[in-house]
C-alpha cells in the first residue's frame, strides 16, 4: 500500500480545494488581460475558510434529549447551507469571468489553457457541491464509486485493510513479486483492480523475465477458481491457498511437500514491504497517476540496487575478515575442500 500525498478528505474541505484553485487562476488571469472583480479575491477566499473551519467544528449532539439533537442538526444544515450558498456564488462568478476572458482572448493558447484548467476546478467544485447537498442537507448516503478522495490526486483510493489502529489508507496497492534472494522480480501498480485482477499478469511478467521460475507463494487475497486455473498453466507450482472450507483435493494440494516447500520463504515479502515503506515508499509526493507509476518503479529499482550493495558488502567484509586471518597466521575455512 502507497500512500498519495493528500490531506484527509471531506465533502466540504474537497469543495474549497477546488473554489480556492479556481478562484485564484481566475484572479490571475483577470488581472493579466485586465478583467474587474476579483481584487478581493484573498479576502473572499478567506472568508469561505472561515466558514469551513466552523462547519468542521460542529458535532452531533451526544444528549439523549431529542429537542437538543434536532436543535444542533438543525445548526449543522444551516451552516452548511451558507458555505454551499458562497462556495455556488464564487463559482458562478468564476464561470462568468472566465467567459469573458476567453472572448477578449480568442485565440491565445495561454488564455484558452487557463480557462480549461479552471473548468477543470469548476466541474470538480460542482461535483463536490453536489455530494454535499445530497448528503448534510437531503440525508442521503453517497455510493462509494461517486466520491472523490482528492481535486488534485484523482487516482487516490480509500483502503480499508482491517489493520489494528489504522481505519482507512489513502493511496494504492502495489503488488510485487520477490525471489528467494530478496530482488523484486515484477510489480504492478493496482489501479481501480483488486488482488484476483492482478496474480495472472504480475506472475506472466515474472515468468517472462525469468523463465526458470517453477514456484511462487502468494497471499490468500488472491484466490480464486479461475487464479488457480490460469496460474497453473503458467508455472508448475503456484502456491495459491484457498478460501474458506477445503476439498479433498484441495487439502492433499496444500498439504503436499512442494507446496509446503513453495510455502516456506512466503513470509520474506512482508520484510520487503516493510523495507519498501522504510526507504521512501510509504508515501508517494510525485503528482498524477504517471507521477506515482514512474515513484513507485524507482523505489523498487532502489530497493534491488541495495540488495547487490549490501551483498557487495557481505563479501567485503568476509573477504578482509580472511585476510586479516591469513595475516596473522590463523586457520581459515576454505570455499572448497581439498582433495587428497
Amino acid at each position: 500500500m502507497v500512500e498519495t500525498d493528500v490531506h484527509f478528505p471531506t465533502d466540504i474541505n474537497l469543495l474549497y480545494d477546488a473554489v480556492r484553485k479556481s478562484v485564484k487562476l481566475t484572479a490571475r488571469l483577470c488581472a493579466d488581460y485586465g478583467v474587474s472583480g476579483w481584487r478581493q479575491s484573498e479576502h473572499l477566499l478567506k472568508k469561505l475558510r472561515k466558514q469551513l473551519h466552523f462547519c468542521g467544528k460542529l458535532k452531533h449532539s451526544t444528549s439523549k434529549k431529542a429537542e437538543k439533537q434536532a436543535r444542533r442538526e438543525q445548526e449543522m444544515k444551516a451552516a452548511h447551507a451558507d458555505y454551499l450558498t458562497a462556495s455556488v456564488r464564487l463559482v458562478d462568478r468564476v464561470t462568468d469571468s472566465a467567459a469573458v476572458v476567453l472572448r477578449q482572448a480568442a485565440g491565445n493558447a495561454m488564455a484558452t489553457a487557463t480557462v480549461a484548467a479552471i473548468d477543470h476546478f469548476v466541474a470538480d467544485a460542482r461535483h463536490q457541491l453536489d455530494l454535499a447537498t445530497r448528503r448534510v442537507l437531503k440525508g442521503e448516503t453517497i455510493p462509494h464509486d461517486e466520491k472523490l478522495f482528492s481535486i488534485f490526486e484523482k487516482h487516490t483510493e480509500w483502503i480499508s485493510k482491517g489493520k489494528a489502529g489504522v481505519a482507512q489508507e489513502l493511496g494504492l496497492r502495489v503488488g510485487i513479486v520477490e525471489d528467494q534472494h530478496g530482488f523484486i522480480l515484477a510489480h504492478e501498480v493496482m489501479e481501480k483492480i483488486g488482488d484476483i485482477q492482478v496474480a495472472e499478469s504480475l506472475l506472466t511478467e515474472a515468468k517472462k523475465r525469468f523463465p526458470d521460475l517453477v514456484s511462487c507463494s502468494f497471499d490468500q487475497g488472491f484466490w480464486s477458481p479461475e487464479n488457480q486455473e490460469k496460474l497453473q498453466a503458467i508455472i508448475p507450482m503456484p502456491a495459491l491457498r484457498k478460501k474458506g472450507r477445503l476439498s479433498q483435493a484441495d487439502r492433499e494440494r496444500q498439504e503436499s511437500a512442494e507446496f509446503q516447500q513453495a510455502r516456506q520463504g512466503h513470509s520474506a515479502v512482508e520484510s520487503c514491504i516493510n523495507a519498501l515503506g522504510n526507504h521512501g515508499l510509504d508515501r508517494c509526493p510525485d503528482c498524477g497517476i504517471d507521477g506515482f507509476t514512474r515513484y513507485v518503479a524507482l523505489a523498487i529499482t532502489a530497493r534491488n540496487i541495495q540488495i547487490i550493495g549490501a551483498e557487495l558488502q557481505r563479501r567485503e567484509r568476509v573477504h578482509k575478515r580472511r585476510s586479516r586471518k591469513i595475516k596473522a597466521g590463523l586457520p581459515t575455512k576454505r570455499k572448497f575442500p581439498q582433495v587428497a
